[in-house]
């Protein structure tokens, strides 16, 4: 998380009761707004996509569900209120993952479906840029295959 305060602590100030040594990127690419459209994107593509279809297999239906994690989760990620924390307590992420097959496949078709949803609602390159590097190391570091 330290590259996203580094990139983003710059620009604005945390707002709120949020830890003020997050990075606040949240509030720079344009908060609770556009992380539900990177949310609500990433799961659309997903569903749509004839090369994310082994990806989209694997998630339980209601998708509306995984929809509000992923939303959950990235807001807090980038800066935002704890959502998922006060939810489901610290994301482990890793380990909430274990029981799927994570291979260089699976993270490249989730890769796609961030990017896409990425590349659409975040306005500044810069700021595509940094999120996207990092939401990549994070899907790297999910694999277990």
């Amino acid at each position: 998380m330290n590259w996203l305060k580094k990139i983003f602590s710059k620009h604005t100030k945390v707002q709120d009761d949020r830890d003020p040594n997050q990075s606040n990127a949240y509030d720079l690419i344009g908060g609770d707004k556009v992380i539900r459209a990177i949310a609500n994107s990433f799961y659309q593509k997903m569903a749509s996509s004839e090369e994310t279809r082994a990806l989209f297999a694997i998630h339980r239906a209601p998708i509306a569900e995984s929809e509000q994690k992923l939303y959950e989760f990235l807001t807090g990620w980038l800066g935002g209120p704890q959502l998922y924390q006060q939810k489901y307590g610290h994301p482990a992420l890793r380990a909430r993952h274990m029981h799927f097959a994570v291979d260089e496949a699976m993270r490249d078709q989730w890769l796609f479906c961030m990017k896409f949803a990425i590349e659409k609602h975040i306005k500044k390159p810069e700021h595509r840029a940094a999120i996207y590097e990092a939401i990549s190391t994070l899907a790297d570091h999910m694999r277990n295959q």
